[in-house]
C-alpha cells in the first residue's frame, strides 16, 4: 500500500495533507497498482478516483504536474519514476511489475478535500462526467445540418424565404434532428440491409450519396421549385409550354446482395447522408408546425424573440410553414424509402389531428366537467395529443433513422427507436408542461401560464382537479373570467400537481432508458441515456 508519511511530504505543496484522503497508484494504462484511503472504504470505491481524474490525465502526462479544483476538492495527477515510487509503494500483489512496460512512469492521483464526500456521490458524479454530451458529441454534424438546411429553404419570393429561415437563425435544441442522428449512429450496421444501405451512399447513380439528394426526381421543368441556393433550370412561362420528348431511363447500378452476418455495430460510427437529410426534414417540420401553432395560438414571442406572426403577420406566417412542409416533403421522397415516406407523411397527419382534438377538447369542456371527478378519458385524451402533437415526430423520427440504416421487419432495432421516442417525447412534453407554471418567460422563450391563457387543462392543472374540486368550474370556462388564470396557478401551487406530473414524466423518461438494454454499448447509446435525464432535469 502507500505510505501516507512519505506521500504527504511529496504532495504537501500543492494540497493540504490534513484534507488528504485518498491517494492511488497506477499505471498510465489505467492499472491499479497500490492506493492509500480510510479503511471503510473498498478497493472497488477508490477505483472511482480514477474516473475523477480524466479531465487532467492528458495534461499530467505533457506538463509532468496537473491539478484541478473541484467541487470534490482538489485532483492532482503527476507522474512517478519507478525509484521514487520504489520509496513510497509497499510490496502490492496488484503491483504487476512483471507485466508492466517501464517505459513509462506510474502515475500519481490524489484527491483531498475538506468535505466529507460520499463514495455512492463520488461514484455518480464520476459517471456522469465519463459519459458523453449527446449535443457535443454530435456538434460537428448538427452544426452543419443547420448551415446546410438553410440552403433548401430558398425561395424567388424573398419575404417568404425570410420567414422560412426566421425560426431557424435563432438558438434552439434541436431535440429531433438530434435524435435522429443518435439512434442512426445507435444501430448502424444492426440491419440486415446495412450493407446494401451503405453501398448506396457510396456508389454513383444510387441516389444515396449526399450530392444526388439534391437532384430531383422529376426534371426541374416540370416541378418549377425555384431555390436560389440550387441550380434552376426551369422554363419561362413567356410562351406555350411544348412537349419535351421522354429521356431514356437511366439504369440504377446493380445492388450487391447483403452479406449474411451476425449485426455488428459500425465501428467508426458512421452517419449515411440519407439519415443527415432525415434529420432535417424533421427539424422543417417541427419548425412548420411552430409558425402554424404561433398563428392559432396568437403567440407573441417564440425562443426569447419576437413570434414570426407578430413580425411578419399571420398570413405569411400559415404560408412559410406551409412551404417549409412542401420543401420537406421533396427532400423526403428523394431518400428513396417508402416505410420512411410513410412514417413522415403521418407525422404531418398526427400535428394536424393533435391540434384539431386540443381544439375540440377545449371547447368540449363545458358544464358537464363542473364538479365531475377527473375521468380516465380526460387523461386519455390529453396524453393522446401529447403523443400527436409532440411525440410522434420524435418516435417515427427515430424509426425512420433506423431503416434509413437498413433495419427490415421483425428486427428489434427499430421498434426501440420508436418506443423510445414515444416515450422521450411524452416526459417532454410532460416537463414542459411544468415549466409553464415554474419557469419564467426567460426560462422558456415564451410567456409562462401561456396554456392556461389558451383554456388549455395540461398534467398539472388535471391533477390539481383531483384534489381541488373548484379547479373544474376554472376548466369549464377555460379560465376565461378575470383572475382564473391566478386562481388556477395557486391551486395547482397548494396540490401535488406538479409533483405527480413530474412523477409521471420520470416514468416515461425511465422506460425509455430501460428500452436501450437492447442495443450494443456505444457513445451514442450512452448519449440516449443522458437525455433520458436532461429532459427530466431541464430547465430549457
Amino acid at each position: 500500500m502507500l505510505n501516507l508519511s512519505t506521500l504527504h511530504k511529496l504532495l504537501s505543496q500543492v494540497l493540504e495533507p490534513p484534507h488528504l484522503h485518498t491517494a492511488v497508484l497506477l499505471t498510465p494504462e489505467g492499472q491499479l497498482v497500490s492506493y492509500a484511503t480510510g479503511p471503510a472504504r473498498s478497493k472497488d470505491s477508490v477505483r472511482v478516483v480514477v474516473g475523477l481524474s480524466a479531465e487532467v490525465w492528458q495534461e499530467a502526462g505533457e506538463q509532468g504536474i496537473a491539478f484541478i479544483d473541484s467541487e470534490l476538492g482538489r485532483i492532482l495527477i503527476l507522474p512517478v519514476e519507478e525509484t521514487a515510487a520504489n520509496g513510497i509503494v509497499e510490496a502490492s500483489p496488484e503491483s504487476g511489475a512483471s507485466e508492466r512496460s517501464h517505459d513509462k512512469p506510474l502515475m500519481l492521483v490524489a484527491l483531498n478535500s475538506t468535505d466529507v464526500i460520499e463514495w455512492d456521490d463520488l461514484e455518480a458524479k464520476t459517471t456522469s462526467r465519463n459519459r458523453p454530451d449527446p449535443h457535443a458529441l454530435l456538434k460537428p454534424e448538427l452544426d452543419l445540418l443547420r448551415d446546410r438546411l438553410l440552403n433548401l429553404l430558398g425561395s424567388a419570393h424573398p419575404t417568404l424565404t425570410e420567414i422560412a429561415k426566421y425560426y431557424f437563425l435563432h438558438p434552439s435544441k434541436q431535440l429531433r434532428p438530434l435524435l435522429v442522428l443518435l439512434f442512426s449512429s445507435a444501430t448502424n450496421g444492426l440491419g440486415a440491409h446495412w450493407e446494401q444501405k451503405k453501398w448506396a451512399a457510396e456508389c454513383e447513380g444510387a441516389r444515396g450519396r449526399a450530392e444526388e439528394l439534391d437532384q430531383p426526381l422529376s426534371r426541374p421543368d416540370v416541378l418549377n421549385d425555384w431555390n436560389p441556393s440550387m441550380p434552376d433550370h426551369t422554363t419561362s412561362f413567356a410562351s406555350v409550354f411544348s412537349l419535351v420528348p421522354p429521356t431514356a431511363r437511366v439504369r440504377p447500378p446493380a445492388r450487391p446482395l447483403a452479406p449474411a452476418h451476425p449485426p455488428t455495430l459500425a465501428a467508426p460510427a458512421l452517419l449515411l447522408p440519407t439519415q443527415l437529410r432525415l434529420a432535417q426534414i424533421v427539424e422543417m417540420i417541427h419548425v412548420a408546425s411552430l409558425l402554424h401553432d404561433d398563428v392559432i395560438d396568437d403567440a407573441n414571442l417564440r425562443r426569447g424573440v419576437a413570434s414570426a406572426p407578430a413580425v411578419f403577420g399571420n398570413k405569411l406566417t400559415i404560408l412559410a410553414g406551409d412551404f417549409l412542409l412542401g420543401r420537406a416533403s421533396a427532400a423526403l421522397s428523394r431518400l428513396g424509402d417508402s416505410e420512411v415516406v410513410e412514417l413522415i407523411a403521418s407525422v404531418i397527419t398526427n400535428l394536424v389531428e393533435g391540434e384539431i382534438l386540443q381544439l375540440n377538447k377545449v371547447s368540449q369542456e363545458s358544464g358537464a366537467l363542473v364538479d365531475a371527478r377527473v375521468g380516465r378519458e380526460s387523461w386519455n385524451v390529453y396524453l393522446k395529443k401529447t403523443y400527436l402533437k409532440t411525440a410522434s415526430l420524435m418516435a417515427k423520427g427515430a424509426r425512420a433513422a433506423v431503416v434509413l440504416g437498413g433495419s427490415r421487419q421483425g428486427e428489434v432495432w427499430k421498434e426501440v427507436a420508436y418506443a423510445y421516442g414515444r416515450n422521450l417525447g411524452i416526459a417532454f412534453q410532460l416537463v414542459d408542461d411544468i415549466l409553464d407554471y415554474e419557469a419564467g418567460e426567460a426560462t422558456l422563450g415564451k410567456p409562462g401560464g401561456a396554456d392556461l391563457r389558451l383554456g388549455l387543462a395540461t398534467g398539472p392543472a388535471l391533477y390539481a382537479w383531483e384534489e381541488h374540486p373548484e379547479m373544474g368550474q376554472l376548466i369549464a370556462r377555460k379560465f376565461e373570467n378575470a383572475g382564473d388564470v391566478e386562481l388556477a396557478r395557486d391551486l395547482v401551487r397548494r396540490s401535488s400537481g406538479v409533483e405527480r406530473t413530474r412523477e409521471l414524466a420520470i416514468a416515461h423518461a425511465s422506460k425509455a432508458r430501460e428500452l436501450l438494454e437492447h442495443l450494443p454499448d456505444s457513445d451514442a447509446k450512452t448519449a440516449l441515456e443522458v437525455l433520458t435525464e436532461r429532459v427530466v432535469e431541464r430547465t430549457w
